[in-house]
């Protein structure tokens, strides 16, 4: 998924199985599953929000400005919490946030202001924020340390199956009935309010299932606090010092932690900025013309190409060069976006889609590439590329903006130029020196 955080192998498990492990470790998949889920229904609400509150490209975008925006600012205190409260009471009171934002959902429709929504959103992506700080860490370690790469990956997977599906399911009720059904003419009252009823039960139904799965946690809850002495812990301690220690100030230094930052910005921005405009493009009579509802549905084949992608890049990865494989993957997302530019009818549609495929590789790629280059620490690193996820507020503004100015079609050149930056950065990678040994925490 878009905002998953490698984790450095220093952060592998330090303590043997016991019985209940694979309870637990199933407790934190579904995790994965479950924010994997809520981030990309955000991509239909734009669609839907768009429509029922009359809006440009530029002002509905700041729906994820202000999702990903939590990402910036709650990330380091999300650290500080999970130093103090440990892994389960985060985790619970992460979805007790996430419920608090959907719940607020309701509230906001009953308002009838967009930017009630936005406070929403805000809240729902704080506990995505504080939920990817706790899980990352626990999912690798819970169990034997040699396989904490493949439950981390494994868990990864749950996260990618949920981008996948979030957008067919959550566009069967943001994106039917209301305003949807017309076809030209103005929106009536009656309308308008259908399609925000509609909006309710979805994120009302979220808050149901995000409350079973609070009620589950607890259940384990015992099993989810790890030993103070395990790799985990200090790694989450060096994160929570990051910005007291003023070892941000270090990564800032390092020549590399900033192009990785850099990398990790445009990339979160383009994957987002794509993604978030996928159903209002392919709804375009030049496009696809199809029902926004069903527009909506195929956005799933996207996230779906990246899930895919993710095993195809494993593969690759084994017999290429990481820096190779990246640079190329990001230039054929460049291409393809040019395309989608340029290129008439259905054939713009189909490489829209296709660029999720070749998004599949780039984070976890760029974030690994980083930490072998830069010369500030880990911990410094580590920090400044997490704060660097929040290119998905920023870039889907501009591309948003580009939209009102020049059309849909020419906004497709935003991400072409970050995914062009991101091909210079492999490149770069594939002429620097790794610096081995890795360096010690300082």
């Amino acid at each position: 998924m878009r905002t998953e955080t490698p984790l450095p192998s220093s952060t592998a498990a330090a303590h043997p199985p016991h019985g209940g492990q694979r309870g637990a470790f199933a407790s934190i998949t579904t995790l994965f599953f479950a924010w994997g889920f809520i981030t990309v229904t955000v991509d239909p609400l734009i669609a839907a929000m768009k429509s029922i509150f009359q809006l440009s490209y530029a002002e509905v975008m700041l729906t994820q400005f202000a999702f990903f925006m939590a990402y910036g600012v709650i990330s380091l205190p999300a650290a500080a919490l999970l130093k103090r409260l440990g892994y389960a009471r985060s985790i619970l009171t992460a979805l007790g946030i996430m419920i608090a934002g959907c719940l607020w959902v309701p509230c906001a429709t009953a308002i009838g202001t967009f930017a009630q929504v936005l406070v929403a959103l805000f809240i729902i992506a704080s506990g995505i924020t504080i939920l990817q700080v706790a899980a990352n860490p626990l999912a690798a370690a819970l169990g034997p340390p040699e396989r904490s790469h493949f439950r981390l990956t494994l868990s990864q997977a749950f996260n990618s199956l949920g981008t996948a599906i979030a957008p067919y399911l959550a566009s069967s009720v943001l994106l039917a009935g209301g305003i949807f059904t017309l076809h030209a003419g103005p929106i009536t009252a009656a309308q308008r309010t259908t399609s925000l009823h509609h909006i309710d039960v979805a994120f009302l139904g979220v808050a149901a299932l995000i409350a079973l799965l609070a009620l589950f946690i607890a259940s384990v809850r015992g099993k989810l606090n790890l030993p103070q002495s395990t790799p985990q812990h200090d790694a989450v301690h060096a994160h929570a010092s990051v910005a007291a220690s003023g070892a941000l100030r270090e990564a800032l230094r390092s020549r590399w932690a900033v192009l990785g930052a850099a990398a990790i910005f445009l990339y979160v921005g383009a994957e987002v900025s794509i993604g978030s405009a996928m159903a209002i493009f392919l709804h375009r009579p030049d496009v696809f013309d199809i029902p926004l509802e069903q527009a909506g549905k195929w956005v799933s084949l996207y996230w779906g190409g990246a899930m895919v992608g993710r095993f195809i890049g494993s593969g690759l990865l084994r017999r290429l060069r990481a820096p190779v494989l990246l640079a190329g993957t990001a230039a054929i997302a460049a291409a393809l976006c040019l395309t989608v530019s340029h290129a008439p009818g259905a054939l713009a549609g189909w490489a829209a889609l296709a660029v999720g495929l070749f998004n599949s590789i780039m984070f976890p790629v760029i974030f690994t590439l980083t930490l072998e280059r830069s010369s500030a620490s880990n911990a410094a690193t580590s920090g400044l590329l997490c704060m660097a996820i929040v290119g998905g507020a920023v870039l889907p503004v501009i591309v948003g903006q580009v939209a009102d100015a020049t059309g849909l079609r020419s906004a497709y050149l935003v991400p072409m130029l970050a995914y062009l930056c991101i091909c210079a950065f492999g490149i770069g990678a594939i002429r620097s020196v790794r610096l081995v040994p890795a360096r010690s925490e300082r």
